[in-house]
């Protein structure tokens, strides 16, 4: 099996920072793409940023120019540095891998559990 685990999520006032991480363990060979998505209450689950194993980034429209991803491949954790806060940032925050098990084995989608953000205005 494959366990993501999240860490550094919390309250926060507005124009403040926080930084996450996320580190995969378990059966792995490789990890391909890693990355964060959110969802707040009653909406849909979206993307926050994704880093290639070869960091290429993307990110979502509303968190580019705050939010830093990056990635530290021997230990298998990904980072999201969020600075300059708002209130409609908070949501909870679900780190993704998209891992490959085996050698020649297909890649497979795993996620966390999540941690929640909240920023207060």
């Amino acid at each position: 099996q494959v366990q993501l685990v999240e860490s550094g999520g919390g309250l926060v006032q507005a124009g403040g920072s926080l930084r996450l991480s996320c580190t995969a363990s378990g059966r792995i060979y490789s990890i391909n793409a890693m990355g964060w998505y959110r969802q707040a209450p009653g909406k849909q689950r979206e993307l926050v940023a994704t880093i290639t194993d070869g960091s290429s980034t993307n990110y979502g429209d509303s968190v580019k120019g705050r939010f830093t991803i990056s990635r530290d491949n021997a230990k298998n954790t990904v980072y999201l540095q969020m600075n300059s806060l708002k209130p409609e940032d908070t949501a909870v925050y679900y780190c993704n891998a998209k891992i490959v098990r085996w050698a020649f084995g297909d890649e497979s989608d795993w996620w966390g559990l999540g941690t929640q953000v909240t920023v207060s205005s």
